[in-house]
């Protein structure tokens, strides 16, 4: 296994990290993509309700309220679920690690049954 020295923190790594900070990297690209997407979407709401707000009548008056407590809303759900999917990445992370730290030969021996598959999958297209 290649170490690796950080002279901040005088601590010796390996590379089984790598895996862990892959997956956080990899998970954190799809939550902004999709967060981008559902921040657009909100403000695209908001500047409609906006431009509804000239209009006198009552029933667009409290169906603007509606809809701007539906985007309020929306956007603590979107706070909340964000952490979640992150704290449940983490927690799948450390447990393929910790399956492969207490069982390597077993982890192998998937590792290389799954190769075989997808290798025969591949070759019979």
């Amino acid at each position: 296994m290649d170490m690796t020295f950080e002279p901040t923190s005088g601590i010796r790594r390996g590379d089984s990290h790598a895996p862990k900070s892959e997956a956080k990297g990899s998970a954190n690209k799809v939550k902004a993509a999709g967060s981008q997407e559902v921040r657009d979407l909100i403000a695209d709401v908001e500047e409609l309700v906006g431009r509804v707000a000239e209009v006198a009548d009552p029933e667009m008056a409290r169906l603007r309220a509606k809809v701007e407590q539906a985007i309020s809303l929306a956007k603590k759900s979107l706070a909340e679920g964000g952490g979640q999917v992150q704290r449940k990445a983490r927690a799948a992370v450390g447990a393929g690690d910790r399956f492969v730290r207490g069982r390597p030969w077993q982890a192998l021996g998937v590792a290389a049954l799954a190769g075989l598959a997808l290798g025969f999958v591949v070759a019979h297209r």
